[in-house]
Parts: structure tokens; sequence; C-alpha cells
């Protein structure tokens, strides 16, 4: 077995473990903070549900057609998350939807991006078994985030989104868990 092999063998190894402790009910408090100063930081509260999807299951099928992969079976392994978002100090109905991650390699597939309707990837790494990274390049526009598990309880994220180069948004997350599989 190569190097690259044996590398991307432990990346979907942590990939999968990182999904399975991840599992549960999370109460979300989230900040956007916009670098452009005449534009308002947004607070928002979010309930989460994470559920782990195994490999072959029908969600990660159907998410393999939809990118295209030449082998629906393709996906190892992977998660599907739905969530309630309502934002704070501003007028705006809740938000109510759900995403459907799987990885394969070092890229996670998802059947929406943050900002469009459409399937994209994303390339993760680990800087240690509770700190996922991911990059996400769609549109012009370049995700970088940072989810980090703190012990069973807990867990942060961070995101900053640039565009042409420029960085335009960072969005900071601390997550419970209020129940779950830890």
């Amino acid at each position: 077995m190569s190097l690259s092999t044996l590398s991307i063998s432990s990346l979907e190894s942590s990939a999968i473990a990182f999904f399975r402790h991840s599992v549960g009910f999370w109460h979300s408090q989230r900040r956007y903070y916009t670098l452009n100063p005449k534009i308002e930081t947004q607070t928002v509260e979010s309930f989460i549900q994470i559920q782990y999807l195994e490999a072959g299951c029908s969600e990660l099928q159907h998410l393999a057609t939809l990118h295209e992969l030449d082998d629906e079976q393709a996906l190892l392994g992977g998660t599907y998350v739905t969530w309630e978002s309502n934002y704070t100090g501003t007028i705006r109905k809740p938000s109510v939807g759900s995403t459907l991650f799987g990885i394969k390699d070092n890229i996670l597939y998802r059947d929406r991006g943050f900002a469009t309707p459409k399937p994209v990837t994303a390339i993760y790494n680990f800087t240690n078994p509770q700190t996922m990274l991911l990059k996400t390049e769609y549109s012009g526009s370049v995700f970088e985030e940072e989810l980090k598990l703190i012990g069973d309880q807990y867990r942060t994220r961070q995101t900053l989104i640039s565009r042409a180069g420029q960085e335009q948004m960072i969005g900071q997350y601390l997550e419970k868990r209020i129940s779950g599989v830890s």
C-alpha cells in the first residue's frame, strides 16, 4: 500500500469518526461579521439535528448521483443535517432546511452549498482528530471553514468567506449538544 493510499485511508477514517461524534441535536448560536462597516453584524440562533449515514444508504447513493460519480456506492459515509434558524434583531422568516454530506478520498460532497442550491464539493483535512478544515469554491467565492469538537458537548465553527481574493465575511458559531450520541 502506498503512502498516499494510507494517507487517504487515514483521512477518510478521521472524517467518519468526526461525523459519528457529531451525531445528535445541537443548539447553535452564531454571528456573521461583515468586513464592510456599512453592514451590521447578524446574529442567528439555530437548532440542528445531525444523523450519521452509512456507506451504501439511499441518501449517499442520491448524493453520488447528483455529483455524477461513476459508482453510486462510492461515498464511504456522511451525514444528513437538518436545521431551523431564526435571525435575532431583524425581521426575517425562520430558515428551515437540510444538507447531505458524503466523503470519498479528500473530498466532501454536498447536495447544496452555503449560497447555492446546487451540489458542491469541498477539500477537507484535519489538523487533529477533533478539528476538520474545509475549503469550498464556487461562483467566484471561497469558503474556508474550521469545525472543532470540544469534548462531547460543544463544537465551534468559523467560516471565512472571500470573493475575488478579498475577505467579505466571518461567521463564528458556538454549538452545544442538547442530546444525542457522543
